[in-house]
């Protein structure tokens, strides 16, 4: 039996402590919900819709003059971890852009295991893509070697 992960660990910055407060209030909902908890009435609409992703894990970062939130898994959630960074930028008018990569591993050889990817954040804004999808969209534009003779 193979095992597979996807794995990714940033660090979001956050205005104040009492940001951070507030997102890992609202992370520790976000995970209690994915669990199979009810929603409560203060859950925002926008992120009730990915928790069945919610497979992240967060703590408080903070260093002097500096206040963050470390995002890390090993268990995937890009839809959920996207979503609720961007609940965040818009919450406190973030006009910085967050981007983070992540990696598909797999513990055992499997031609489909391996991978990965990259978002970028904004208030108004969610980008992302795979490597797949990056392979995809430019095997066309290589040049074909010249034949051998």
């Amino acid at each position: 039996m193979a095992d597979y992960s996807t794995n990714f660990s940033f660090i979001v910055p956050l205005p104040d402590t009492a940001a951070q407060e507030y997102a890992l209030d609202l992370a520790g909902k976000g995970s209690s919900i994915q669990q199979g908890a009810e929603p409560p009435a203060d859950f925002p609409p926008g992120l009730a819709d990915v928790t069945e992703d919610w497979w992240f894990e967060t703590d408080a970062e903070s260093s002097p003059g500096q206040c963050g939130l470390w995002l890390h898994s090993e268990n995937g959630g890009i839809d959920a971890v996207c979503a609720f960074i961007q609940h965040l930028l818009q919450k406190y008018s973030s006009t910085e852009p967050v981007t983070f990569e992540w990696s598909h591993d797999c513990s055992k050889p499997r031609t489909d295991a391996y991978g990965g990817g990259a978002a970028i954040i904004t208030a108004t804004e969610i980008k992302t893509m795979s490597t797949s999808q990056w392979i995809q969209e430019n095997i066309g534009l290589l040049t074909p070697p010249e034949p051998y003779a």
